[in-house]
C-alpha cells in the first residue's frame, strides 16, 4: 500500500476519535555514499533510519534518495567489508528542496572466524513467522491474550473474534502445538462458545519470543498435524526492574521482570483481569453477563553457574462464566428494496428463564536443569505438569417464536405479521471433565564445524475423568402441527488413563562454505501410545538456501502423526452409548504428508519483504468431525482421508520509520473422502473439510498521526470466505418416544463470508525521560472494534419440522468501543 493511501486511511479513520491533527509534511535526503581510500561510489549500502527497518539502498552509482517527515534522524549507513556509519540530518519541507548528505565509509579488516553451523536457524526455516510481542499489543483486539494475534499470519483462517482457537492451513483447532518456555499447554477442552474461553494462557506482556511454525516443522515438534506456538518468557540477567500496567473497558493487567543475586536470579511475573460482561451483552442474546476471567503466571531462571542454570514456570488461570439469559431478537431473511411484497424478513424472538456457568481452573508447574558441558555440548532435563478442570452447568429454559416481520414496522414485539413457529426448548446441562499431564523429557544439542546435532526423548500419562449429563428438549408447533425433537441427550461418565512416549533425532548440515548459504535438516520422529499399542515414524527434511542478500528459498518434505487424543476417541455419543464402549481401540494415528516450497524477496530499495510459499498435505486416517460454534465433534473412527494444498503471500516492511505492517493472502483447498464402510448419502465423493476456508485476507497498518509522532494510529483487516457447514434434514428420525434431527448433506452449504475492521490511536505521553531502566511512559488508546458494524454470522441453529424448517443464524459482537490506559517503566 503506497505510504499515502495509508495516510489517507488514517486521517479517516482519524476524525472517529476527534484527534487533533494538521497536515504533515514530508522532505528528501539524498546523497552519494563512497569509499573513503579513493571515492569509488558503493552500489548496495543499506541505508536505514537508525533503531527501524525504515530505509532504501543505494543504486549502482551509490546514490541514494529518502522520503521522511520532516524532522531530525539518525541514518545508519551499513555494508560488507565496510565500517558501518551513522550520521545525523535534518529533513526539511519539500518546498526547501532536498537536504544532501553525502557519506564516506572506510573498509574494516577482520580475521575470518572458523565455519560453525548455528543451531537455531529459525527466521529462514519453512513456515516460520517470527511475531513481535510489542505488535501484539498494538493490534487492535478485544483481549490482549497472544492467540487472537495470530490471526494476522498467513495460512491462519478467521471466522470469530470471540474465540482463541485457530485454524492452521486447513488443520482442525486441535492440530496446534503450544509452547510456552519448553513446556506445553493445551488449549480449553470443552468450550461450546468462544466467550466462554476467557483469556488465551499465552501473556503477551512477559514474552520476548513467539516464533510461529505454520507448517514443515522440525523433528524436534512433534504430536499435532497442523502447527507449532514456541513462546519465550523473559529470562532477565542483569537488568534493573520494569513492567507495566495496563487497565481497559475490558480487561486489566500488570507485569514486572528484573534480576537480583548479582544477576544469576532472573524473574517475570505476570497477572491479568477480564470482566467483559458488557462486550458479550452487544450480541443478540441479552441477558446478565458476569465474565470473570484471571491468570497468574510466573517465570524464574536461577543461574547456578557459567554452565548451569534452573528454570520454573507456573501458570494458574481461573475463567468463570456466568450467565442469567433473559432475551434474545435475531432478525434475518431477504428484503426486496424493488417489490417489497417480495420480502420474506423473519425474526426469532425468544424469552429465557435459568442461568448457566462455565468454568476452567487450569495449573501448570515446570522444572528444568540447562547444562552447557561447553560451548558445543548442551542438555537440558525437564518436568511439568498440566492440570484442568472443565465445568459446566446450566439448567435453561426458553419460549420463543419465529415471526414473519415487516421491515420498516420498527423493532418491537408487535412487528409480527404471521407466526411461522412456536417453540420452547429445554436445555440441561451437568457436565464435568478433569484432565492431568505429567510430562519428562530431555533434550541433547551438540554442534559440530559443519552440523548442529539435536536429540531429544519425552514420556507422559495422561488421565481423564469425564462426568456427561445433559439434555437439548425442542417441544412447539410449526404451523399448527405439534412436535418434539430431540436435539442431544447423554447421561454417563468413564475414565481414562494412557501414556505416551516420544524420541526424535536430526541433523542441520552447512553444505557450502559460505555461512548459512544453504543448510539441509534432516531427521526422524518416532512416537508410541499405550491406548491402542502404536508406534508411529515420522522422517522430515528441510533446506534453506539463501541465493543472494535478495532472494532466499526453503523446502520442506515431512510425515506427521497426530495420535487420537481423548476427544478423538470418545467420538460424539449419542443417547443410548456408553462411553466405555465407544472408546476406539482401534482408532490409528491420523496421518499427514507434507510438502512446502517457497521463497522471500528483498526489496532493498523500499526495505519491503514478498514472501510466498506453496504447500500440499496429504491426508490419511482422517478422524473426521463436525465444528458447531467452537465445539468440534468427532467421529471416533478412521472414517476419511483427504488433501490439503494452498498458497500463502505475505508483504511486510515499515511504510513509515519503526513502525512495521503486512498484508497477508491464502488461497487453500482442503477436500476429505470417507471410506466406503463409512459412506452415506450425504457422504459421496470429495466433500469440503470443515475448515475449507478458500480465501483469508489479512492485515495489519500502523501510522503516526500527521504533524504529531506521539499519536500512532493501528488497524487491523480481516476477511475469510465462507466455512462450510452441515445441514440438518428436514425430515425427523423417530423411535418409541421422540424424534431426533438428522444431519443432511455434509459441508453442503457456507457461512457467509467473515469480514472485519479493527482500529485504534494511541497517544504516548512520557512521564520521565530517565525511570529506573528506561523512560517511563503512559498511553491512551482508544479503540473501535468492528469500525463498520458488520454483520457476521459463526453457526446456525435450527427450528420447525418439514418444509417450513428454519434456520437461525448466530451472530458475533456489533461495533464496539474500548479505552486503554498503559503505563510502562
Amino acid at each position: 500500500m503506497p505510504r499515502s493511501l495509508v495516510s489517507l486511511f488514517f486521517g479517516a479513520c482519524l476524525a472517529l476519535v476527534a484527534v487533533p491533527t494538521h497536515a504533515q509534511t514530508w522532505g528528501t535526503v539524498q546523497g552519494t555514499v563512497t569509499d573513503s581510500a579513493d571515492g569509488t561510489p558503493l552500489p548496495g549500502v543499506t541505508v536505514i533510519v537508525q533503531d527501524t527497518d525504515f530505509g532504501t539502498a543505494t543504486n549502482p552509482n551509490g546514490r541514494y534518495t529518502l522520503r521522511l517527515p520532516t524532522g531530525q534522524y539518525a541514518l545508519r549507513f551499513s555494508s560488507v567489508g565496510f565500517a558501518t556509519r551513522i550520521d545525523t540530518v535534518r529533513v526539511t519541507d519539500e518546498d526547501q528542496g532536498p537536504t544532501t548528505l553525502n557519506v564516506a565509509l572506510t573498509a574494516s579488516i577482520r580475521e575470518l572466524e572458523g565455519l560453525t553451523v548455528t543451531d537455531t536457524q529459525t527466521e529462514q526455516e519453512t513456515g516460520v513467522y517470527e511475531i513481535d510481542p510489542k505488535d501484539v499489543q498494538n493490534i487492535p483486539t478485544p483481549f490482549k491474550d497472544g492467540f487472537r494475534a495470530l490471526k494476522t499470519v498467513p495460512g491462519v483462517a478467521t471466522n470469530n473474534e470471540l474465540s482463541q482457537q485457530y485454524s492452521v492451513r486447513g488443520g482442525g483447532y486441535n492440530e496446534n502445538l503450544i509452547f510456552i518456555n519448553g513446556f506445553e499447554v493445551f488449549m480449553p477442552f470443552r468450550a461450546r462458545q468462544g466467550e466462554q474461553e476467557g483469556l488465551g494462557l499465552l501473556n503477551p506482556d512477559m514474552a520476548t519470543d513467539i516464533t510461529f511454525y505454520t507448517g514443515g516443522f522440525p523433528p524436534r515438534y512433534g504430536g499435532k498435524l497442523s502447527s507449532a506456538l514456541d513462546v519465550q518468557y523473559a529470562q532477565p540477567e542483569n537488568q534493573p526492574l520494569s513492567g507495566s500496567a495496563s487497565l481497559s473497558t475490558l480487561d486489566a493487567s500488570v507485569h514486572a521482570r528484573s534480576s537480583a543475586l548479582d544477576g544469576d536470579l532472573g524473574w517475570a511475573f505476570g497477572a491479568r483481569r477480564a470482566q467483559p460482561g458488557q462486550f458479550f451483552n452487544t450480541q443478540d442474546l441479552k441477558g446478565e453477563y458476569d465474565p470473570r476471567f484471571q491468570d497468574v503466571q510466573g517465570s524464574l531462571v536461577y543461574r547456578l553457574s557459567d554452565r548451569t542454570s534452573v528454570e520454573a514456570l507456573g501458570i494458574w488461570a481461573d475463567h468463570v462464566f456466568h450467565l442469567e439469559p433473559r432475551e434474545r431478537t435475531t432478525y434475518f431473511g431477504v428484503i426486496s428494496l424493488r417489490d417489497p411484497s417480495a420480502s420474506d424478513f423473519r425474526a426469532l424472538r425468544t424469552n429465557f428463564n435459568g442461568e448457566r456457568t462455565d468454568g476452567y481452573t487450569t495449573k501448570l508447574a515446570g522444572l528444568r536443569l540447562n547444562t552447557d558441558f561447553s560451548d558445543r555440548l548442551s542438555i537440558e532435563h525437564d518436568l511439568s505438569y498440566f492440570g484442568t478442570r472443565e465445568t459446566e452447568s446450566f439448567d435453561v429454559t426458553s419460549t420463543g417464536r419465529v415471526c414473519g416481520v415487516d421491515p420498516t414496522g420498527g423493532d418491537t414485539p408487535e412487528n409480527c405479521t404471521r407466526i411461522l413457529n412456536n417453540v420452547r426448548r429445554v436445555q440441561f446441562a451437568d457436565n464435568a471433565v478433569e484432565i492431568q499431564r505429567l510430562t519428562g523429557g530431555g533434550h541433547y544439542r551438540w554442534v559440530l564445524d559443519r552440523h548442529a546435532l539435536e536429540g531429544g526423548w519425552s514420556a507422559r500419562s495422561m488421565d481423564f475423568n469425564d462426568r456427561l449429563n445433559e439434555r437439548n428438549i425442542l417441544t412447539g408447533t410449526n404451523n399448527g402441527e405439534p412436535f418434539r425433537i430431540r436435539v442431544d441427550s447423554l447421561r454417563d461418565q468413564a475414565a481414562f488413563n494412557e501414556h505416551q512416549l516420544g524420541f526424535y533425532l536430526q541433523d542441520a548440515v552447512d553444505l557450502l562454505s559460505t555461512r548459512d548459504r544453504l543448510v539441509l535438516t534432516g531427521g526422524l520422529r518416532s512416537d508410541y501410545y499405550s491406548f491402542n499399542d502404536e508406534w508411529t515414524v515420522s522422517p522430515r527434511l528441510s533446506a534453506n538456501f539463501k541465493h543472494n542478500e535478495r532472494l532466499s528459498l526453503n523446502g520442506s518434505w515431512g510425515i506427521y502423526h497426530q495420535q487420537p487424543a481423548y476427544r478423538e476417541l470418545r467420538g460424539t455419543p449419542q443417547g443410548v452409548d456408553q462411553i466405555d464402549d465407544i472408546l476406539n481401540r482401534d482408532l490409528q494415528s491420523q496421518r499427514s504428508m507434507q510438502i512446502v516450497a517457497g521463497g522471500e524477496y528483498f526489496f532493498p530499495e523500499n526495505r519491503l519483504y514478498l514472501r510466498a510459499e506453496a504447500y500440499y498435505k496429504d491426508l490419511d486416517d482422517i478422524i473426521s468431525y463436525t465444528i458447531e460454534d467452537v465445539r468440534v465433534n468427532y467421529s471416533g473412527e478412521n472414517d476419511a482421508n483427504g488433501y490439503t494444498y494452498g498458497l500463502d503471500l505475505q508483504l511486510r516492511g515499515e511504510f513509515v520509520p519503526g513502525l512495521k505492517s503486512w498484508f497477508n493472502y491464502s488461497f487453500m483447498v482442503a477436500r476429505e473422502n470417507f471410506k466406503p464402510a463409512f459412506e452415506d448419502d450425504n457422504t459421496q465423493g470429495w466433500i469440503p473439510r470443515p475448515t475449507d476456508q478458500r480465501h483469508t485476507f489479512s492485515a495489519f497498518v500502523q501510522d503516526y498521526v500527521p504533524g504529531d509522532k506521539s499519536w500512532q494510529l493501528h488497524m487491523r483487516l480481516l476477511y475469510g470466505s465462507g466455512l462450510p457447514y452441515t445441514t440438518v434434514n428436514p425430515d425427523l428420525e423417530s423411535d418409541d418416544r421422540v424424534q431426533q434431527r438428522v444431519p443432511g448433506e455434509r459441508m453442503g452449504q457456507r457461512l457467509p463470508a467473515y469480514r472485519r475492521v479493527d482500529v485504534g490511536a494511541t497517544k504516548e505521553i512520557t512521564l520521565a525521560e530517565e525511570g529506573i531502566s528506561e523512560p517511563v511512559t503512559l498511553d491512551l488508546t482508544m479503540e473501535v472494534l468492528n469500525l463498520f458494524d458488520m454483520d457476521n454470522t459463526v453457526a446456525y441453529s435450527w427450528t420447525g419440522t418439514g418444509a417450513d424448517i428454519t434456520r437461525i443464524p448466530k451472530r458475533l459482537t456489533p461495533r464496539t468501543l474500548n479505552a486503554r490506559i498503559r503505563l510502562t517503566f
